[in-house]
Formats: C-alpha cells, structure tokens, sequence
C-alpha cells in the first residue's frame, strides 16, 4: 500500500506547480531589501559618472550644463553606496577587516579595494582638479564657514596661472578616462556574483554582469535627467533644451542596448528550456508579475522606449513643454524600473525551492533593518548629501540656456 501510494504522488507530483517541500516552506530569504539597494545605489554611480564622462573624454559639448551636476551626483551616491551592506552586516564596524586582511579570492571583499580607489583616486581627485580654480577664487571672496571651507578644499595650491589651468584639465581627462572602466568594475562586479552561482537557474547566466552594467548605465543617465530637471525648477531656471534633448537621446540608446541584452537572455531562457526554466515562467506570471511583467517590462521598459523613440523621430514636431515632461515622465519610470530589475533579480532568486517547481514567500517587513522604512531612508540620503552639495560647490555653477559652461578653460582658450 505504501508502495503504491508513493507511486501516485510521484506520477501526480510533477503536474502540480507552485509545490514546496514542508522542509522548504518555513525558508526565508538571506538577502532582503538592503541587498536589492546596494547594487542599485552603485548602478546609479556608475551611471553617473559615464554622464560627466561623455562631456570630459568624449567632448559632447551639448551636455557641459550637466558636467558637474552628474560628478555630484555620482559622489553623493558613492559616499552612501556602502551603507545597505553594513546595515545588513548587524556589526558594521567589521568592514575594516577586509582592508586589515585581505582576502582576494573574494569578489565581496574586493568591492572594498575597487570602492576605495574609485572614490579616492578617482572621483574626488577628477572633482578637486575641476574645482580647484573655483575654491581659490571663493576662499578670497567668501567669508564664515563657506570660506573656511573653501580655504580647505584649495589644499594651499592657490596657482591660477594657464599652465596651472591646462595641467587641472589635463588631470582631470586622464582620471575621467581611468574612471570609465572603474565604473564599470564597480557595478560589475556585483553581476559577477550573482552570475557565477551556477546552481540558481535565474542567477547562473554569463550575461548577468553585462545586464547589470547596462542598466546601471541607463539608470544613472535617468538620474541625471530627472536631478538636472527637478533643480532647474527649483530654481525657477530655463532648461536649456539642447542639453535636455542629448541627454534624452543617450538615455535612449542606453535603453534601447539595455532592453536588447535582456530580451536576448529571455529568449536565450526560454528556447533552452534548461532544468528550472518551469519555476522561472510560473514566477515570472504568478509570484513577480507586478514587478516583473508591469513593472520591470511595461513600466521600466516599452513606455520609456515608446516615449522617447517618438522623440528622436518628431523631436522637432514637439512643443518644449510635452517635450520636457515625456523626458522626465521617462527618466522617472527607467528609474522605477532598474529598481524592480534589481528587486527580481536579488528576491526573485531566492525564493526557488531546492525541488525547482514552486516558490517560498517573502514579506517586506515596514520596521526594522531590513524593512522597506529603512530602505527608503538609504535611498534618500544620497538627494540630502547631493543638496548639500549643491548649496556648497553648485550654487551658481548651474547656468540656463546661453551661460557659460561649467568645464574650466583657460584665459586663451576662452578668448
């Protein structure tokens, strides 16, 4: 009897979907909403910094109002980049460990060698060569804390001469040129990990860090436009529309390379078939639907590329008004979007049973470390530093439409 009662459940056992294991059914995720921010506040960066870099290494001229805008954004986000791993840790004050000892065979304690280069060698010394000419001249016409600060940031190098300026902006394109890559590795790496876990069938995926670098970029670019927007208007300033349509149209490119690559890897997913594709596709239609299928793909992905593919065919057709609110109604979804990829991706690939044909739950607490209140206040403090930084360092480097632009030249250059 028993004999025959094992036979059914295992000929009846593999029609059922969505079936966990009891042993499985009291599992919870390892990896919760911190770890969802962590690689979407490092894609932003990385985003960020390639922005300022079609402007110092690629000399887009159109896009110079938002050369320092895109700089200051990407160093507000670095400074709180590290932040959701630490609040996850429990025992932040741990991190140090990996600088004491160094382990290089792993890839999460490698992101504090490569964190610590891109933010010291790379982004703040490119920001201090920019800026160097400025600090000077606010430190002599500054006083109270403002000019102390600026007194400080000159480091005693107070040479304003044209050799001084073109070996400033020569500095400044070498470390924007040996930032690109690092951008790229500091975003990338987290694809990395994830890819090479070979037994999840949503992580194990060669593509995996070429996704997460393309989004990233995507997702910084849309920062940038929705910041620069969102500032201008604050400041009761013109957008400059020129800048607004270059930055709209390597959003779009971004987007369009972006959605291409993973297109390509469903496609890949779904002719393959491989062990574990049937728990993907009932996942993708039943436990990440919303942010799947509405979120990541409709919201994050056809209404962007829709909105601005008829921008770059009937740009010139547009008034500016429709103009500026499809570009931020765009930047804004992209946004949403790369964040319901990152939520997919790091949720969406815990919650498999080891049986590979149905699915554990996972509830998003409102307290705690791990809860979503926690989460968006990480989330927030990137916008509270980059204000601060605004009022300090951007308070009247911001020009409308016709100003100067913001890369120094010198005095010969500019005449």
């Amino acid at each position: 009897m028993t004999n025959e009662l094992t036979n059914i459940v295992v000929e009846i056992l593999p029609r059922f979907e969505g079936y966990v294991y009891p042993n499985e059914a009291s599992a919870h995720p390892l990896w919760g909403f911190l770890i969802v921010l962590y690689p979407y506040i490092t894609g932003l960066v990385a985003g960020a910094f390639i922005m300022a870099s079609l402007v110092r290494v690629f000399k887009v001229k159109a896009l110079e109002p938002v050369y320092r805008l895109s700089l200051l954004t990407a160093l507000a986000f670095l400074l709180c980049a590290t932040l959701p791993l630490l609040f996850h840790l429990g025992h932040p004050e741990r991190c140090f460990e990996i600088m004491i000892t160094p382990h290089f065979t792993s890839p999460m304690a490698m992101f504090g060698f490569v964190y610590a280069w891109y933010l010291m060698a790379v982004l703040l010394l490119e920001l201090w060569f920019d800026y160097r000419q400025d600090f000077v001249k606010w430190s002599q016409t500054t006083a109270g804390f403002k000019g102390i600060i600026y007194r400080a940031f000159t480091l005693g190098v107070t040479d304003e001469s044209d050799a001084a300026v073109r070996l400033d902006m020569k500095m400044g394109w070498i470390l924007s040129i040996v930032g690109i890559p690092s951008a790229f590795l500091l975003h990338g790496y987290v694809g990395f990990i994830f890819g090479s876990i070979k037994a999840n069938p949503w992580w194990g995926n060669v593509l995996m860090p070429i996704i997460f670098i393309l989004s990233a970029v995507a997702s910084g670019i849309a920062l940038c436009v929705f910041n620069y927007m969102v500032l201008t208007w604050i400041r009761r300033h013109t957008v400059d529309m020129r800048c607004l349509d270059t930055m709209g149209m390597f959003l779009f490119y971004a987007l369009v390379v972006d959605a291409s690559v993973e297109a390509l890897d469903w496609i890949h997913r779904i002719y393959s078939a491989e062990e574990g594709f049937n728990v993907i596709y009932y996942m993708a239609r039943e436990k990440l639907f919303y942010t799947l299928s509405i979120g990541q793909a409709a919201i994050g992905t056809l209404l962007p590329l829709l909105l601005l593919g008829s921008l770059q065919l009937f740009r010139k057709h547009v008034p500016e008004l429709v103009r500026r609110r499809m570009y931020f109604a765009s930047a804004s979804m992209m946004l949403l979007g790369v964040l319901a990829m990152r939520w997919n991706v790091v949720i969406g690939g815990q919650l498999f049973s080891k049986s590979l044909r149905g699915v554990m739950g996972y509830k998003l607490e409102f307290a705690g470390v791990e809860g979503w209140l926690m989460g968006m206040v990480l989330l927030g403090l990137p916008f509270v530093i980059l204000t601060v930084f605004v009022k300090l360092f951007l308070s009247e480097r911001l020009p409308s439409s016709g100003h100067e632009p913001h890369v120094n030249l010198p005095a010969a250059e500019k005449a």
